[in-house]
């Protein structure tokens, strides 16, 4: 990461199946931008299916890069789960679950995107549905790992390219993550349907999280220098 580059990225999070906000996304967000969700996107949940997602039609117009595995994305069943994300016009990420059944794949741990002319790593955090070695491993096959230990796993290694967390953890499991894990380029967050008008700049990384129901979508702006990222600027833009 030596020399200056720039990343932006398009945020939003618990849109819960609100509709009509795709063709307004897709005019806000410019060329070489990202654009990302942190989950609950979706009307359906963990234990219940909904075989018609609408808001795919608006996901699909707006033109997502990378969609985190909230509750609402999430199914304890893996056929339900499997045809859920085949439906979505973007990839899931979830860094801390795994199959431990090895069955086709329904999400990806992580992605490499490129914005503009930087690769960008892109991590996702589910809030665990249970504990790690649970018997609930052996009726559904998920294991829950804890974000510390999922992020031990993602950071195993030369730090390469900036990574970002697309958190469904809640704003205060966000503070925790940014405490210990400084090496992150940026957390953008979920689940708690927090509105910050600015991120919340803790251990020097920025903290977005737009509120829920597509109000509102983060346009957030780093600079890429000296191996590492600066926030250059944050905007909280309407959408419905």
């Amino acid at each position: 990461m030596n020399g200056l580059g720039r990343i932006v990225i398009y945020h939003t999070s618990d849109i819960h199946a609100r509709l009509g906000f795709g063709d307004r996304l897709a005019s806000l967000v410019e060329p070489g931008a990202l654009l990302v969700d942190s989950g609950d996107a979706l009307a359906g949940s963990s234990v219940f299916y909904v075989r018609d997602e609408r808001v795919a039609t608006d996901l699909a117009r707006a033109r997502y890069s990378a969609l985190a595995v909230g509750n609402r994305e999430f199914h304890y069943l893996h056929r339900l789960f499997l045809a859920r994300a085949r439906k979505l016009p973007a990839p899931l990420v979830c860094s801390n679950v795994i199959d431990v059944w090895r069955r086709e794949p329904v999400f990806a741990r992580e992605l490499v995107v490129r914005a503009e002319n930087t690769d960008v790593r892109i991590v996702a955090l589910l809030v665990p549905q249970y504990r790690t070695g649970s018997g609930w491993e052996k009726i559904f096959g998920w294991r829950f790992l804890a974000p510390d230990v999922a992020l031990a796993e993602m950071f195993d290694g030369a730090q390469l390219m900036p990574t970002i967390v697309l958190s469904h953890l809640g704003l205060d499991a966000d503070r925790d993550v940014a405490q210990r894990w400084p090496q992150l380029a940026a957390i953008l967050g979920g689940h708690t349907h927090e509105t910050l008008p600015q991120p919340e700049m803790v251990n020097n990384i920025p903290i977005a999280h737009p509120g829920a129901y597509a109000a509102h979508v983060g346009r957030l702006e780093l600079i890429v220098e000296n191996g590492g990222t600066r926030l250059a600027a944050y905007e909280l833009m309407p959408l419905l």
